[in-house]
């Protein structure tokens, strides 16, 4: 049995409102859950010292038997001083545009550089 320390949803449309719980890696995001460790609350402001509360403790004896923690908890429990921060991923490129797209970009900043130099220029000589 796969342990996963993960976020389970509670509250209504737009009052989002997390658990924080330790539960078998196939049972479903808001289904059964073995114990609940924490809340996250992300309506409160970040300084708010309400708005990650954990049960330290529980957690480290959690992952001692093998509970592995979500990429989220992970942060909670960096910023808590209990593991590392986890690794930033590279981003896909699927979101930059195109070769032509760039080029036409680049063509364009070129322009913009150009007629910002030439209108540089134009004072000083007169």
């Amino acid at each position: 049995m796969g342990l996963k320390i993960r976020m389970s949803r509670a509250g209504t449309t737009n009052r989002a409102f997390y658990r924080i719980v330790v539960a078998d890696s196939r049972s479903p995001r808001d289904g059964r859950y073995i114990e609940r460790l924490g809340t996250y609350d992300p309506l409160l402001p970040r300084d708010h010292k309400d708005r990650v509360v954990l049960k330290l403790e529980r957690i480290k004896h959690w992952m001692g038997v093998g509970a592995l923690p979500s990429e989220r908890v992970q942060k909670f429990l960096a910023k808590a001083g209990v593991m590392e921060a986890p690794k930033i991923r590279p981003q896909t490129k699927k979101d930059k545009p195109k070769t032509k797209a760039q080029e036409r970009l680049k063509a364009a900043a070129e322009a913009a550089a150009k007629a910002a130099e030439a209108s540089a220029e134009a004072p000083a000589a007169g």
